[in-house]
């Protein structure tokens, strides 16, 4: 049997595939990535071969360079075989925040503009956006008016080996690393009751990946999208790309907003769209919180469940959330990880206990714990065991068809005690869950292999036989 040819994506052939990814699709990669962080926090090497645990995953290492730039080296292993991307973060300073002005245009209905269609594929960077000012006095952000001028611009490859050690790919990183992160952002979204009010910090192309897959999953449930970015212009354009361009997003338009800290009532903006939101994703590089922390902890604050996934910060001194938030998402009154009260209580969920305990800031500065996070992978359940757990609580009678997606329940659950989840779908679904990522190789081995399987089937990219 001859091996599959080497298969070579670059960023232009990772765009076009991607945004020819239908609502099926995501779906069918949530799956994928979903079984591979089942395996990865349970340890499960027994099926198919499979070689997503955590054992088989090196850390990654960090070299910091002279430029003040540092260069990722993550290698993983999955069931189709291993991988490693290499990743250089530049850092770079700006003298000046340089926020826009003119109050008119600080705060605007986008839909009620006037976007011309564009044909650009230039894309907006992680440079692009800057962390953003606190808006009320907090004893713990000193300078709270102060712009970080920190930024960087991620560039790299992601290199795929099958199981014998041949190579299968080669993919430039840029595009595919927001994307994967979105990927996994949207796992719990999807399940989620209320998605009404969605807010994006940021408009980089991590914001943009996160709002369209949020779109595709979830579109007719999405009334308000509402972007937060530094630069009113960016804002705009991650609009544009979403509707206005060759790839527009085939849902119903929802009422948007661009707000920017320039605006003179900035902070009444500010806490005003928080409250009202029932989803709010950060995908910014801060070093200080992106917004004052008793919007969300308040009394007030606390009357609705939020799904809020933080997936901009990666280095122990960069937050996007005020610790406060994460200290009373996991503080005791709110039980361990779920509870029967789920809307009133909170948990935080993560992608590696390992690595965000040791990397995540606003974990590291909240002080949190290995008891006081859950993997996502350890909440997802499998297709067959869904299966059968749906048919244990339909008792035999006729029953409906199980609903799409990720499935996800107890995995201590026993027979006989299926309606007696300790209310952690109710959690899942309505409560206050933060999700907090810091990425690893898994996911781009799963979801890299996954898209070049289907760039071969469209004719994308170039292929090299016999490598």
């Amino acid at each position: 049997m001859s091996k599959p040819p080497l298969t070579i994506l670059t960023d232009d052939d990772v765009r076009t595939l991607l945004h020819s990814l239908t609502r099926e699709d995501i779906i069918k990669l949530h799956q994928s990535l979903a079984n591979s962080l089942h395996y990865y926090s349970s340890g499960d090497t027994d099926e198919n071969n499979n070689n997503c645990s955590a054992s088989f995953q090196p850390g990654r290492v960090t070299m910091n360079r002279k430029d003040k730039s540092s260069t990722l080296f993550m290698p993983g292993s999955s069931s189709d075989g291993m991988g490693f991307k290499v990743v250089t973060l530049a850092e770079s300073k700006r003298d000046s925040p340089g926020l826009p002005v003119d109050e008119e245009s600080t705060r605007s209905s986008i839909s009620s503009m006037s976007i011309s269609h564009s044909n650009s594929t230039s894309s907006q960077t992680a440079s692009d956006i800057p962390s953003y000012p606190a808006s009320a006095p907090d004893s713990t952000l000193s300078g709270s008016t102060a712009v970080s001028n920190v930024t960087t611009s991620p560039a790299g490859s992601l290199t795929l080996l099958d199981r014998q050690g041949s190579p299968r790919a080669f993919i430039n990183a840029s595009e595919i690393t927001a994307f994967r992160t979105a990927l996994a952002s949207t796992l719990l979204f999807a399940k989620r009751q209320n998605v009404h009010d969605v807010v994006i910090f940021g408009a980089g192309k991590q914001a943009y990946w996160h709002a369209r897959l949020a779109l595709l999953l979830r579109g007719p449930d999405i009334h308000h999208l509402n972007i937060i970015n530094r630069s009113f212009e960016s804002g705009v354009e991650l609009f544009k790309k979403l509707f206005k361009t060759e790839y527009p997003v085939p849902v119903s338009h929802p009422k948007t907003e661009m707000v920017t800290p320039a605006h003179t009532e900035y902070a009444r903006h500010l806490k005003s769209l928080l409250r009202s939101a029932s989803v709010i994703f950060c995908t910014t590089p801060s070093t200080t919180p992106l917004f004052p922390h008793d919007i969300l902890t308040s009394t007030e604050g606390r009357r609705k469940g939020r799904y809020i996934a933080a997936i901009g910060s990666f280095k122990p001194h960069m937050v996007e959330l005020h610790p406060d938030i994460i200290k009373q998402a996991v503080a005791p009154h709110h039980g361990h990880h779920f509870h029967k009260h789920a809307k009133q209580g909170g948990a935080v969920v993560v992608d590696s206990v390992e690595a965000c305990l040791r990397e995540a800031g606003e974990l590291v500065q909240a002080g949190l714990g290995g008891r006081e996070v859950v993997e996502l992978g350890e909440l997802i359940m499998l297709k067959r065991d869904a299966l059968q757990r749906k048919a244990e609580r339909q008792s035999g009678s006729e029953s409906s068809s199980l609903s799409e997606g990720v499935q996800f329940g107890r995995g201590d659950k026993k027979k006989g005690d299926a309606d007696d989840d300790g209310g952690l779908v109710d959690w899942l679904q309505r409560g206050n869950v933060i999700y907090k990522s810091v990425g690893m190789a898994l996911m781009d081995c799963v979801v890299g292999n996954d898209l070049v399987r289907l760039a071969d089937a469209k004719g994308i990219g170039i292929k090299i036989d016999n490598f």
